[in-house]
């Protein structure tokens, strides 16, 4: 089942019809061999309904729906320019700016795409106008616009935390200080090279820098404190339990609109592509769940799932055997198909083997974000690196994005392996918010 819904995948065909195409040949099949009992399909009509009456699914237009409205009117660009004058002064200043808005943009949206794009288009001429190395540029705005896979409200974590059946407040919790630790690995990384070698990231020119304190406060008031309320506000409510992650994303969604309406950016032309973009984005998602939930269903079936419980529980080394494996393919896969399709397919065939071995769930759901985060940085597949060339000038070659990222990969890493090694990283802050536990 698993190579020929690769195999439609690679001939091209949508992920949510090649799945539940898949799942109709070989409920056909299992049938007529004996081994499929059709009675499975009597269960497909409810599967669906509990999926369209997922509340925590809801949450995912929302994120999707105010990263659009932040990219669109404007205020990424705004903030992101903001940051370049604030940090100029000092060698690495762009580079910097661009690692604290991805993870701010992370922390507003969520969507890796929609930061990527962004900060391509907006950052990366600007860095190379200012003499910045080609690779380094590359490599900050790739490896930051990654942040929103690990940083919460990542839409990443929704859908994990609804594979695995975790709490995805807990989940966004948990992986905040993981989210911090590869922002600030990267921004260190960036003043590290600034120091050693001056020419590769130098300050902006004092004319451009220089636009007198009043204005330089304007700037920071109109441009960096709203979008900065607005993610205290959506984590904060989810933090202190005032609000579920689908109401926090309802109300940063209407602050998103509020703030695009005080900068004199909400349109109705904007409103509309946002929409559209998160009706896209959303319907891409639930197709992708309908037909993997066939998918599933006939593997069950087939009597798959036991099978590969069976083989991932009796893995040798057992717990961290059964990390290892499921680590290097969700790592593998990263570099062919989007993290939905991960999510659907893979994952609800480590759970249950994860449940058998006591593994913590909350931990587990953030190693997986945060390994999500690495497959997607690396080449020469890396969904990120495809995001940012399709943006780039024609003066950056492939091989400029493809060597930019590797220190940010071997960063990532770091950051895994210590989630891997000191689990409190991942759980302390969730038991502060959930003290009985």
């Amino acid at each position: 089942m698993f190579v020929g819904a690769l195999l439609f995948l690679s001939l091209g065909y949508p992920v949510a019809f090649s799945l539940g195409g898949v799942a109709l040949i070989f409920a056909i099949i299992g049938s007529i061999l004996g081994v499929f009992d059709p009675i499975f399909f009597s269960a497909i009509a409810s599967r669906i309904f509990g999926i369209m009456s997922n509340y925590t699914l809801l949450a995912v237009p929302y994120f999707i729906f105010l990263g659009s409205i932040l990219e669109i009117t404007g205020i990424a660009e705004k903030l992101l320019e903001t940051m370049g004058i604030l940090f100029g002064r000092m060698r690495g200043g762009l580079a910097l700016a661009v690692v604290l808005v991805g993870a701010l943009l992370a922390a507003t949206t969520g969507v890796v795409a929609a930061t990527v794009v962004a900060m391509g288009l907006i950052s990366l001429p600007i860095m190379l106008r200012y003499g910045y190395n080609k690779e380094l540029a590359t490599g900050v705005i790739a490896a930051s616009g990654t942040l929103g896979q690990i940083i919460p409200p990542s839409v990443v974590l929704v859908v994990l935390a609804d594979q695995l059946g975790a709490p995805v407040g807990d989940l966004f919790i948990g992986s905040l200080i993981p989210g911090v630790m590869m922002a600030g690995a990267f921004a260190i990384h960036v003043l590290i090279v600034a120091w050693i070698r001056p020419d590769t990231a130098p300050a902006l020119p004092l004319e451009v820098r220089n636009i007198g304190g009043k204005a330089l406060w304007i700037k920071v008031y109109q441009a960096m404190i709203p979008p900065i309320i607005l993610i205290m506000l959506v984590l904060g409510s989810i933090f202190f339990g005032i609000a579920t992650p689908t109401e926090a994303g309802a109300m940063g969604s209407l602050g998103a609109i509020i703030l695009a309406y005080f900068n004199k950016n909400l349109t109705l032309k904007a409103l509309k592509k946002a929409c559209d973009s998160t009706m896209r984005i959303t319907s891409m998602v639930m197709f992708i769940l309908l037909g993997s939930t066939a998918f599933s269903l006939v593997f069950r079936g087939v009597g798959g799932d036991h099978f590969m419980e069976q083989f991932l529980v009796n893995l040798p080394g057992g717990k961290w055997g059964f990390l290892a494996i499921n680590m290097l393919v969700v790592f593998i896969l990263g570099f062919f198909i989007d993290f939905f399709e991960i999510a659907f397919i893979v994952i609800p065939l480590f759970a249950p083997a994860a449940k058998a071995l006591s593994i913590d769930l909350l931990w587990y759901g953030v190693i997986l974000g945060a390994n999500l985060q690495t497959s997607f940085l690396t080449p020469p597949f890396g969904f990120a690196l495809f995001y940012l060339r399709g943006v780039a000038p024609p003066e950056i070659k492939t091989t400029d994005i493809y060597k930019g990222v590797i220190p940010f990969i071997l960063l990532q890493l770091l950051v895994l392996i210590l989630i891997i090694i000191f689990p409190s990283l991942v759980t302390f802050l969730p038991s502060l918010s959930n003290p009985i536990q």
